[in-house]
C-alpha cells in the first residue's frame, strides 16, 4: 500500500505560500494513523506511517521539517540518515536528536530505572563519530539542529555547588565537537530538562561555544516566555534596548501541555485529530520569537508535540495563521 498525502484546500496551500521560507515547522516524528484527513488521505497503520510515510507528510503546504527522535535510543547509521533524505523536497529539514549514550548522565535498564552512571555521558569523541558525523554525511544540506536534549541530571550534578561544574563540563563537550563535516557545519543546539541550570552562566557558556538555547516547552521547564528572556541574554547587546535582535537560529521544541506528563497527555490526546487544550500563552511567544528572528535575518526551527495541545498538525496550522498575520 502507498502511503498518499491529505488533500488541503486552497486556503491551507496559500498559507503555506505566505509562511516564510526559512520558517521551519514540523512535529516531532510523522507516524500518528489519527493524522488521516490531516497529514495522510487514507487509513494507515503506525508501522506503514513509520517505513513509508515520510514522502506524503513532507507534501503538506506547512511541514517544512520533521524531527528524528529514534537516533536517541540507539545510534543511526549514516545510510538510515540518507534514506530520510532521498523522500524529501531539497527545501526540507531535520531536526535529529542526539543519542542517550551520549546526553543522559544515567545508563537505564527497562521503563527507564537507573542503573548506573553512564562513562560515555558528554564524551565528545563517540559524540561526532556515532551522530554528527553520521547524520550530516547522511542527510546533507536537508540537516537541521543537531539536538542535544539533557534528560534531567542527578540532583548531585546541579546544586547550588555543582551547578558551574556541570556547565563547564557541557561547555567542553560543545566546544570539541567538530566544528565541520565536509562542507557542512553543524547546527547544535541544547534543550534543558533541569530548569535550575538556565541561569546567566549556562547563556554565557552556550554564547562561547557557539551553540544555541533551544526553547523546550515542558512541564519541567519555565514557561516559554521566561525561556524567551534568556535566549534574549545570549543574544542580545546592551546597545539594543527593545529592539534585540537574534545571532542565530531560533531553534523551539513544542513538547508538552503544561501541568501533563507524557503518558497522562498521550491518554489524553490520543488518536491526536484534535485541538483540545489550546495553550494560547505559549503560541503568542512562539510568534513573538518568529517575528524577532525574521527581523533578525535568522532562520526559525519550530518542532511541535502532539502532546503540546491534542494535534501537532493543527497547532501548527494555528501558529502559521498567526506568524502571517
Amino acid at each position: 500500500m502507498r502511503v498518499r498525502p491529505a488533500a488541503v484546500g486552497e486556503a491551507l496551500q496559500r498559507l503555506g505560500r505566505r509562511l516564510p521560507q526559512d520558517v521551519f515547522l514540523g512535529t516531532s516524528s510523522w507516524s500518528f494513523p489519527g493524522w488521516q484527513g490531516l497529514v495522510y488521505a487514507d487509513a494507515c497503520s503506525e508501522s506503514l506511517l513509520a517505513r513509508d510515510g515520510l514522502s506524503a507528510y513532507a507534501q503538506h503546504p506547512l511541514l517544512r521539517m520533521v524531527g528524528i527522535d529514534r537516533g536517541y535510543y540507539q545510534p543511526m547509521p549514516r545510510d538510515e540518515f540518507a534514506r530520510y533524505a532521498s523522500q524529501v523536497p531539497e527545501s526540507f529539514r531535520f531536526l535529529v536528536k542526539a543519542p542517550a549514550l551520549v546526553t543522559d548522565a544515567i545508563q537505564r535498564g527497562e521503563r527507564g530505572a537507573p542503573l548506573q552512571s553512564n562513562p560515555h555521558f558528554l564524551d565528545a569523541a563517540i559524540a561526532g563519530e556515532q551522530f554528527v558525523r553520521p547524520a550530516l554525511e547522511g542527510l546533507g544540506q536537508h540537516a537541521g539542529p543537531l539536538l542535544f536534549q539533557l534528560p534531567p541530571l542527578p540532583a548531585e550534578m546541579t546544586s547550588a555547588d555543582s551547578a558551574p561544574a556541570t556547565i563547564e563540563r557541557i561547555g567542553a563537550f560543545l566546544t570539541a565537537l567538530p566544528s565541520r563535516v565536509g562542507e557542512l557545519q553543524p547546527l547544535y543546539a541544547v534543550e534543558l530538562r533541569n530548569a535550575e541550570l538556565l541561569t546567566p552562566r549556562f547563556v554565557r557558556m552556550l554564547r562561547e561555544s557557539g551553540a544555541r538555547l533551544t526553547v523546550g516547552v515542558h512541564a519541567r521547564m519555565p514557561a516559554a516566555a521566561r525561556q524567551s528572556a534568556a535566549l534574549r541574554g545570549l543574544d542580545a547587546t546592551d546597545d539594543e534596548g527593545d529592539d534585540w535582535r537574534l545571532k542565530g537560529p531560533l531553534v523551539v521544541r513544542w513538547n508538552l501541555h503544561s501541568g501533563f506528563r507524557y503518558d497522562d497527555a498521550k491518554n489524553r490526546y490520543a488518536p491526536f485529530d484534535r485541538l483540545i487544550d489550546v495553550d494560547i500563552a505559549t503560541r503568542g511567544t512562539l510568534v513573538h520569537l518568529v517575528h524577532v528572528a525574521q527581523k533578525s535575518g535568522q532562520p526559525s526551527f519550530i518542532i511541535a508535540n502532539n502532546k503540546a495541545e491534542g494535534s501537532a498538525p493543527l497547532s501548527l496550522i494555528e501558529l502559521a495563521k498567526s506568524i502571517v498575520g
